[in-house]
């Protein structure tokens, strides 16, 4: 599932007592205020790094506004995004500022919250399922207590 669709669907079903409870949470290169090419997603810059707050907000953005209400806060999330250190801040798609607003929207309300940054070639957004470092880092997150 896709990070936009994980979000919408904890947006939309944060309540839901028929569906399973997600305990954690796998962000990898999240365009959460766009992807390069929109305004938001080329633009917007992280105006509050302590809160993860953008300057600007695109129209997707604005739908997962809700999620800081009620996100759920059993939720431990590992938040993954790439820098290929181009000067574009990115990793070809998606901007750092894109992928760290996702901390935003959560609102300290997770259980537990980690951004990090791949830096390099290697961290071009398409790589980034391939990268050995982001595989050290899942098998970390999702299975080592």
């Amino acid at each position: 599932m896709g990070n936009l669709q994980i979000a919408n669907y904890i947006n939309e079903n944060y309540d839901n007592k028929k569906l399973p409870k997600i305990n954690k949470v796998v962000s990898i290169a999240g365009h959460y205020d766009g992807y390069l090419g929109e305004e938001a997603g080329q633009k917007a810059k992280i105006k509050d790094k302590k809160t993860g707050e953008p300057d600007i907000y695109s129209d997707g953005f604005k739908q997962l506004l809700p999620l800081r209400k009620h996100y759920p806060r059993q939720i431990e999330v590992l938040n993954i995004y790439g820098n290929k250190e181009d000067g574009s801040n990115s990793d070809g798609s998606v901007s750092v500022a894109s992928a760290q607003s996702y901390k935003y929207l959560i609102n300290g309300r997770a259980k537990s919250y980690r951004e990090v940054e791949i830096k390099g070639k290697n961290a071009q957004h398409s790589k980034l399922h391939e990268n050995k470092e982001v595989d050290k880092l899942l098998i970390d997150f999702l299975w080592k207590e």
